[in-house]
């Protein structure tokens, strides 16, 4: 079947290239401000010929064990937060689908700190398959508890929210009946990249990586579920395994991203928002983009926390959510009066 026949129509090449070209300037822009911004501050001369030509200078130290694994680790969790909410509301044609309103995020900070507390000779790299079961399992129920009083926008994302409450609430009580043994997992729950390292980062790039390049594989498959299950039938697509694949996808990607920075609302939100804008409604585009202004979002709110309160930190969740919280609050209510 030629995909070509049902995908939304594409803006003109020069607009595209143009997008895509601004998109990966401003990342290109966050990371060298990354790596130079700080408690201490690098020029930006410096620190290009610090990656090209490392020494044993204290800046060279800083840039290369600190600040370098710290912002690829916040970019590759941004990517996989912007087309992690992408695909779920692609599949789900919910413009209000996100990791963290659907409990996603939640689910899977959770999962973490039942295996540090309870198996806490469990190595590392199964914090992410555990992740993606508690996200899934959330997600599953909170799309029960609105099936059940007849599913729209609006009810699925209240249910996620309920559920995500109540996971946090559950979190918050394993953190204080295992104080000490929770401490494992404070890196999965604070929604901060500060201190990562390199370890973290190769701990979940593979994930990431992985659940990205199958995005961009199924990318077409996404344009024909988001015409309507009647419509996606016709032209013989089997909804309901696309739907589980694309769907599971998602909650992968949102697990990657929990397990090395924990639960940052909000990004699966104002991304996928931001380059549909930008790009139509292909997901052929817009998921790449997707990927590129999550990146960038997530690394520029990091250079943000780093500087409101030198030289302390602010964890980043709280400026995202900051921004994300009226974006959500104002979509809500444009779908609540029947303009998307």
């Amino acid at each position: 079947m030629n995909t070509h026949s049902v995908s939304p129509r594409r803006p003109r090449l020069s607009r595209q290239v143009l997008t895509f070209c601004g998109a990966a300037l401003l990342l290109l822009l966050a990371l060298l401000a990354s790596l130079a911004l700080g408690a201490s501050q690098i020029p930006l001369a410096q620190v290009t010929r610090l990656l090209l030509i490392p020494d044993d200078s204290t800046n060279s130290l800083v840039v290369h064990a600190l600040r370098l694994p710290r912002t690829l680790v916040a970019g590759l969790a941004g990517a996989g937060l912007g087309v992690s909410g992408l695909l779920l509301q692609g599949v789900t044609r919910n413009p209000l689908a996100d990791p963290g309103i659907l409990g996603v995020e939640a689910g899977g900070a959770f999962a973490i700190l039942v295996m540090v507390v309870f198996f806490p000779a469990a190595p590392a790299v199964l914090f992410v398959p555990a992740a993606f079961v508690g996200g899934a399992l959330a997600a599953a129920a909170a799309y029960g508890a609105a099936s059940s009083v007849g599913l729209t926008p609006l009810r699925l994302a209240l249910s996620g929210v309920a559920v995500a409450s109540l996971l946090g609430a559950a979190t918050r009580a394993v953190q204080i009946l295992f104080e000490t043994r929770a401490q494992g997992a404070l890196f999965a729950l604070s929604g901060s990249v500060a201190g990562r390292t390199w370890e973290q980062f190769w701990q979940v790039a593979p994930w990431l990586g992985l659940g990205l390049g199958l995005g961009l594989l199924l990318s077409p498959r996404v344009n024909i579920l988001a015409l309507g299950e009647d419509v996606a039938s016709s032209l013989g697509t089997r909804t309901a395994r696309d739907s589980a694949l694309i769907t599971g996808l998602g909650v992968l990607l949102a697990a990657g991203a929990v397990s090395v920075v924990g639960p940052i609302g909000f990004v699966g939100l104002i991304v996928p928002h931001a380059a549909r804008a930008l790009t139509g409604v292909d997901h052929r585009l817009s998921l790449p983009l997707s990927a590129l202004l999550g990146a960038a979002l997530l690394i520029v709110a990091d250079i943000a926390a780093r500087l409101i309160d030198r030289p302390a930190e602010t964890p980043v969740g709280i400026l995202v959510a900051a921004a994300g919280a009226p974006f959500f609050v104002l979509l809500a209510r444009h779908i609540g009066r029947g303009r998307a």
